[in-house]
C-alpha cells in the first residue's frame, strides 16, 4: 500500500530522515514469515523466526509474540509514520516475563491484546482523515471569497495575495494501556504524535496510569526514561507487575519404612541370585520411628497491579497413619512402634504385628523368613529354606531339611523330617510331633512323641512320653533329665545318651575351641613367612581374634562351673525310661555305661562316681 497524497507526507514531519523508505521496507520484509507458510497472507513480525524442516517445540518467545497482518490498522499507522521517519525502530509486540502462564493462557492474553490494539489503532487511523478534512475545509473558507466558484489559487492570484500555507495537523502522542485478565501485569504501547502534536511526556503517562488505577508494582525507572527512549512508540512495555500469590504447601508424611514391600532377590558378587531371600518382611524394634510429619508451609498473599490482594491457600496439615501397636510422639510429629514386630501398611495405616502370619508354605513364594516377632506358618517349611525370629515359631505342617531358629519357643505340629540336614534351634522350649534325622539345640526343654537318629543338645529336660515315646539312634544330650518310654531298639541300634553339663554351651564351646586351634595354626604358619605389611596386618587381626576367642572360652568355663554346682544342689541328672534296649550308651558326667541287655523301668543316676540303674 502506497500513500502519495501530499497531506500524508506532512503527518509525521517532526522526525528525522536518515534512511530511505526502501531500506525500511527491506528490513521489514526480512522479518516476515514466508508466504508459503501463511497461505499467501503476509505477516509482520519483529524478530527472525527460523523455519526448521521438522516441527520443533515452539520457543517461549515465539508464543508470546503478537503477529499482525500487513493490512492491520496498527501496521498501517506504523507505515504512515515511517513515511517521514525511515530510521524508526521496528514494532515490538511481545508479552514478555509471563513465564507462569501456560500456552493456552498466553493465547487468550494475545487475543485480548489484539482486540484492544485493533480498536485503539482503528480509532486513531480513522481520526486522521477527519482532521485532514477539517483543516482543508478551514483553509478553503479563508481563501475563497463568498459567492465565487474559483479555486483557491485563482482567487488569491486575482486579489494579488499569496496562497496561505495549510495549517499542520496537531494530534498528541497517545498512550494505550493493556491490563492482563488477571490484573497481574500492565502493558503500555504508545502511538506517536501526528503533525504538530505533542510528543510523549511524563504527564501523559501519569494520566493513563491514573485512569486505569495502576498503583502497585510500577516500574518507575522505566516510566521516567520512557519519554526519551528511542523505541518509545509502537513498542509494548511492561510498566507494572503484580506480586504473584504463593499458595501454602501441604504438609506430608515422610516414611522411614516402605508402605509396599515387593519381592527383591539378593544377588551376590558373582551375579548369582539367591531365590531363598525375598526380603518380604520389614522388622521393627520398639520405639523405632516409623514416619514423621513435615509441617505445612504458610502461603504468601499476592497483589495485583490494581493493588488488590490475592488471598493465598493455606497448607493443609498431614495426618499420621496410626494403626495398631503404634503411638504418636509427644510433639505430635512422629509415629513410633509400641513393640517389636513386623511392620505392615494396610487400610491406609501402619500396623506393628507381633505375629507374622504365613498362610501357606515357606518356599520360593515367601523366601527365607527373618522376623523380630512371632511367626506362625500355616503350611510346611520346605527344604533349603530358613526361618529365624526373636520370638516364637509355630508351624502347623512339617519342617523338612530347613534351618529353624526361634528366640522363644518352637512348635511343629506335624514333626520334623530333617534328612540329616535340618538344624533346629530354640532359646526356650521345642515341641514337635516327631523329630527325625536333624540337629536340635534347645536352651529350654524338648518334648516330642518320637526321636530318630538326631543329635540333640538340650539345656533343660527331654520328655518323650506321649505317643510312641521312643528314642532310636543318634546322640541325645540333656543338662538335667531325659524321660522316655523306650530308648534304643530290638535291633540294638546304638543310641548315645548324655546327661549333665550345659550341652548347648558345650557344643558352642567345642566349636569355639576348634576355631581357636585353627587360628593358632594359621598364626604359626604366618609367622614363618617373610616380613611384609600384609603379614603384619594379618597377624594383628589373628591375635585380636584369638584374644577374643580365649575370653569367650573362659566365660564358657565359668558358666559351666556354676551350672554344675546348681545341678549338684538339685540332686544331679537323671534318666528315666520304661524300656532300654542293648546298644544304649549312657554318660553322666565323667562316667559312661554301655547297656548290654534289655532293661525295664530304668531310673539311672550318678552315685559315688558310678552310674546306677535303679
Amino acid at each position: 500500500m502506497e500513500f502519495k497524497n501530499p497531506f500524508w507526507n506532512r503527518l509525521f514531519s517532526s522526525f528525522s530522515k536518515e534512511s530511505s523508505k526502501e531500506q525500511v521496507q527491506s528490513d521489514t520484509e526480512e522479518q516476515r514469515v514466508p508466504e508459503e507458510s501463511q497461505a499467501g497472507e503476509g505477516h509482520l513480525v519483529t524478530e527472525e523466526q527460523p523455519v526448521p524442516d521438522a516441527p520443533p517445540v515452539v520457543p517461549r518467545d515465539v508464543l508470546s509474540q503478537l503477529v499482525l497482518p500487513l493490512e492491520h490498522p496498527f501496521i498501517l499507522l506504523y507505515e504512515l509514520w515511517t513515511e517521514e521517519n525511515e530510521d524508526a525502530p521496528l514494532p515490538h509486540l511481545r508479552l514478555e516475563n509471563l513465564e507462569d502462564h501456560s500456552e493456552e493462557a498466553m493465547e487468550r492474553e494475545l487475543a485480548r491484546l489484539r482486540k484492544e490494539i485493533t480498536a485503539a489503532a482503528t480509532s486513531r487511523l480513522e481520526e486522521i482523515p477527519e482532521k485532514l478534512e477539517e483543516d482543508v475545509q478551514t483553509v478553503e473558507e479563508k481563501t475563497v471569497p463568498e459567492g465565487e466558484d474559483a479555486g483557491p489559487s485563482e482567487a488569491l492570484e486575482e486579489e494579488g495575495q499569496e496562497e496561505p500555507e495549510v495549517l499542520p495537523i496537531a494530534m498528541d502522542a497517545l498512550p494505550m494501556m493493556y491490563v492482563t485478565s488477571d490484573s497481574m501485569a500492565a502493558w503500555l504501547v504508545v502511538f506517536p504524535p501526528v503533525g504538530q502534536g505533542r510528543p510523549l511526556d511524563r504527564s501523559m503517562l501519569d494520566e493513563v496510569i491514573k485512569k486505569h488505577n495502576i498503583t502497585y508494582g510500577l516500574d518507575t525507572k522505566l516510566i521516567d526514561s520512557l519519554p526519551d527512549a528511542p523505541d518509545r512508540y509502537f513498542h509494548l512495555f511492561m510498566i507494572a507487575k503484580g506480586q504473584p500469590v504463593i499458595h501454602g504447601k501441604d504438609g506430608y508424611v515422610e516414611d522411614f519404612f516402605k508402605r509396599s514391600v515387593k519381592q527383591k532377590f539378593a544377588e551376590d558378587e558373582h551375579g548369582r541370585i539367591d531365590y531363598f531371600h525375598l526380603n518380604l518382611v520389614q522388622n521393627i524394634e520398639k520405639d523405632d520411628v516409623i514416619c514423621q510429619i513435615v509441617p505445612p508451609v504458610e502461603g504468601i498473599p499476592g497483589r495485583t497491579v490494581l493493588d488488590q490482594e490475592i488471598p493465598c491457600k493455606p497448607g493443609k496439615e498431614a495426618r499420621l497413619p496410626k494403626g495398631r501397636n503404634t503411638v504418636i510422639s509427644e510433639d505430635g510429629l512422629k509415629l513410633l512402634a509400641m513393640k517389636s514386630g513386623r511392620l505392615e501398611f494396610s487400610d491406609k495405616v501402619f500396623k506393628v504385628k507381633s505375629v507374622l502370619e504365613i498362610s501357606g508354605n515357606v518356599d520360593f513364594s515367601t523366601g527365607n523368613i527373618n522376623f523380630v516377632g512371632d511367626v506362625h506358618i500355616h503350611g510346611d517349611v520346605s527344604g533349603g529354606f530358613s526361618v529365624k525370629t526373636v520370638g516364637d515359631i509355630t508351624v502347623d505342617g512339617v519342617v523338612e531339611a530347613a534351618e529353624m531358629e526361634a528366640g522363644g519357643d518352637l512348635i511343629v505340629a506335624k514333626g520334623i523330617l530333617g534328612d540329616s540336614r535340618a538344624v533346629i534351634r530354640a532359646h526356650h522350649d521345642i515341641y514337635a510331633k516327631y523329630i527325625e534325622n536333624c540337629t536340635v539345640h534347645s536352651r529350654g526343654n524338648l518334648q516330642t512323641d518320637c526321636m530318630v537318629n538326631c543329635n540333640v543338645y538340650c539345656d533343660g529336660e527331654v520328655h518323650i512320653r506321649t505317643g510312641r515315646g521312643i528314642i532310636v539312634g543318634g546322640r541325645i544330650s540333656a543338662a538335667q533329665r531325659i524321660d522316655a518310654k523306650i530308648i534304643g531298639s530290638k535291633s540294638e541300634s546304638v543310641t548315645y545318651i548324655t546327661l549333665g553339663g550345659q550341652p548347648c554351651a558345650n557344643y558352642e564351646r567345642a566349636i569355639l575351641e576348634e576355631e581357636i586351634r585353627t587360628m593358632e595354626a594359621e598364626l604359626e604358619k604366618i609367622e614363618r613367612q617373610p616380613d611384609s605389611p600384609a603379614k603384619a596386618q594379618r597377624m594383628g587381626k589373628l591375635r585380636l581374634d584369638l584374644s577374643i576367642g580365649r575370653m569367650k572360652l573362659g566365660q564358657f568355663d565359668k558358666e559351666l562351673k556354676k551350672l554344675k554346682e546348681r545341678l549338684d544342689a538339685q540332686g544331679g541328672c537323671k534318666l528315666k525310661c520304661d524300656i532300654a534296649y542293648p546298644g544304649m550308651v549312657l554318660t553322666i558326667g565323667e562316667a559312661t555305661m554301655h547297656l548290654t541287655k534289655e532293661t525295664s523301668s530304668v531310673n539311672a543316676r550318678m552315685f559315688d562316681g558310678e552310674i546306677l540303674l535303679l
